[in-house]
């Protein structure tokens, strides 16, 4: 087991010295068996102070039943399966209780119930609740074939919600893929990309990054702090994070399909008027997944947050304007990820 990590402190009755008092509510990495194989989870338990002596560690019964739930998915995320949050986190996007998504699917009115609680789901199951949960047509098919199982008013609330999901992914997608267009001829790793293939799940969660940690935020400045983070991470690793190619515009790099990329869901973007002018203020769409970056990453990230957070877009181009990759490079051409070695420190 690793060293424990404080979480936060609950008030609680406690069994082992018979009083209530704060009990420290800690967690760790543990190992478990599940169908007969070791897996390792995050651990959650409570600590007595009072207790000096070993045996001060103290398991509520629903701390008990969220460990087991830990472990659980631990397994389920080993073997690529969807965890109990992924398939609560879907329905919910569905608007769906658990048994409606059970009748959706045709199966025994209790089966999500299970999943999203004690059981473990077989491979095939896992397959069509990913079909569904990634095809809306599916689902809409699947909820037309088992219409009977919904009264008429529910049946049609259910089929117009995954309706507009349908819609707005298909538009993401139509985005998604002329992005992937214009970088047709960047299909191979080299130096105008950073040695970087394009990864728009890379570009999304840098932005929602940005997005979450960065203070007015707009358009230009979001573009800048993406080639930033791009350039340092290559000085530092050798590769880019994104894969994104730049262009030396008057404001700035600049990545090609950056309209595209603004229409990108990991933000949201919000239309301000100045003086007859619109800005594009990018906001956070509230999440917020580390899970596609990687520690080094995540690193370079902070780094340039610490640098420009509170910088306005003006002093960011400014700043910009002043770097060799900028002033050596002619109006309009692709910014060398060469010029990463000339980038000034950002401390």
């Amino acid at each position: 087991m690793s060293n424990a990590i404080m979480d936060n402190s609950v008030e609680m009755y406690c069994q082992l010295c018979g009083d209530s008092h704060l009990f420290n509510k800690k967690s760790r990495k543990s190992q478990a068996l599940v169908k007969n194989e070791d897996v390792e989870y995050e651990q959650i338990y409570f600590e007595c102070d009072s207790h000096d002596h070993s045996g001060n560690e103290f398991y509520p019964a629903e701390i008990m039943d969220e460990n087991l739930s830990r472990a659980r998915d631990a397994y389920r995320f080993k073997h690529g399966l969807l965890t109990s949050k992924d398939i609560r986190e879907y329905r919910k996007k569905y608007a769906l209780s658990q048994l409606e998504l059970a009748r959706l699917l045709g199966w025994g009115d209790v089966t999500i119930t299970r999943y999203e609680t004690k059981y473990i789901q077989g491979e095939t199951y896992d397959r069509l609740l990913r079909l569904i949960f990634e095809n809306q047509l599916f689902a809409l098919e699947m909820l037309r074939k088992h219409r009977a199982a919904f009264d008429e008013k529910r049946f049609l609330e259910i089929y117009s919600h995954i309706r507009e999901i349908a819609e707005n992914k298909g538009l993401i997608y139509l985005k998604k893929q002329e992005i992937i267009i214009k970088y047709l001829r960047y299909n191979q790793k080299a130096i105008c990309n950073g040695y970087k293939m394009l990864d728009l799940d890379k570009v999304s969660s840098v932005m929602a990054f940005f997005a979450h940690h960065a203070d007015n935020l707009y358009k230009v400045k979001l573009m800048k702090l993406l080639w930033y983070a791009d350039v340092l991470h290559f000085k530092r690793h050798g590769e880019a994070i994104t894969g994104l190619v730049y262009r030396r515009m008057p404001l700035g790099a600049l990545p090609i399909g950056n309209e595209e990329i603004m229409a990108l869901p990991a933000i949201r973007v919000v239309e301000d008027y100045f003086n007859g002018d619109i800005s594009y203020r990018v906001c956070s769409n509230g999440h917020l997944n580390l899970a596609e970056l990687s520690l080094s990453e995540v690193e370079v990230l902070t780094d340039v947050v610490k640098k420009f957070k509170s910088i306005r877009a003006r002093d960011i181009i400014d700043y910009m304007h002043q770097e060799p990759a900028y002033s050596e490079t002619g109006d309009g051409e692709i910014i060398s990820f060469s010029f990463a070695r000339q980038l000034r420190e950002l401390a």
